[in-house]
């Protein structure tokens, strides 16, 4: 869904952050694609648009709207940093064949964890992997 500018801006000011184009142009893209994007993915999609964009703009944006609570960090894989601007609890599932992320929900303060009783727990992520269905369906089909 496409935000007003006003809008981005207010959503950065709430958070007490100062919006610049490039801050309010970053946002914007991660509020409409949802499809936890990495760095270079937003980088890519935007210089055509911003020419004077570098990378490190966008990351050190990303790393601002990660410390504001703006958007999650995503670590599905190692080598693979993406964000994801939901950031309430919920769960990823990456399939293995078309590497398309999905979101669950999932009551994550329903999971009983006594093993970690008096530990301070920052941050919970629950990451699944597999095949997704539209690649099962696919697979089913080409294997006729």
């Amino acid at each position: 869904m496409k935000r007003s500018i006003e809008e981005l801006i207010s959503y950065l000011k709430e958070r007490e952050l100062r919006p610049s184009y490039q801050r309010l142009k970053i946002l914007g893209y991660l509020l409409e694609n949802r499809n936890h994007p990495t760095a270079d993915e937003i980088y890519e999609s935007l210089h055509s648009e911003i020419p004077t964009l570098s990378k490190s703009t966008v990351y050190n944006s990303l790393n601002v709207f990660v410390q504001a609570r703006l958007v999650k960090q995503l670590t599905i894989e190692d080598s693979d940093m993406r964000y994801d601007i939901v950031t309430q609890d919920h769960g990823h599932f990456k399939c293995e064949l078309c590497g398309r992320i999905y979101n669950f929900k999932i009551n994550i303060d329903g999971s009983d964890t006594p093993d970690l009783k008096g530990f301070n727990i920052k941050d919970r992520n629950v990451n699944f992997t597999g095949t997704c269905p539209s690649c099962l369906k696919g697979k089913e089909i080409r294997g006729r």
